[in-house]
């Protein structure tokens, strides 16, 4: 299993825009992901309605876990999304 921390950067956490680009980036690596909160159950990174039921906003950290080949380098690329403010144009 691989697993990364990330912090959230964009101001309204995961959901509208931030949300939705970061499914996006999810679904073009084709391999399943999940997303947790601390202490919270993990969720399906590639949901829409998953990532924004998972309430994290700015400042938020979040674990992302998979057991799929070349998990490694496609987590790496999600955690740099998500410490990115996606919000800015």
């Amino acid at each position: 299993m691989t697993e990364r921390q990330a912090t959230i950067a964009s101001s309204s956490g995961l959901h509208a825009r931030p949300a939705k680009l970061f499914v996006s980036a999810v679904q073009e690596k084709g391999i399943p992901i999940t997303i947790s909160r601390a202490g919270g159950a993990e969720l399906n990174a590639g949901s829409i309605l998953a990532l924004m039921g998972l309430g994290a906003s700015k400042g938020a950290v979040v674990t992302l876990r998979s057991d799929a080949e070349g998990a490694e380098q496609a987590l790496d690329e999600l955690v740099a999304l998500l410490e990115t403010d996606l919000d800015a144009e």
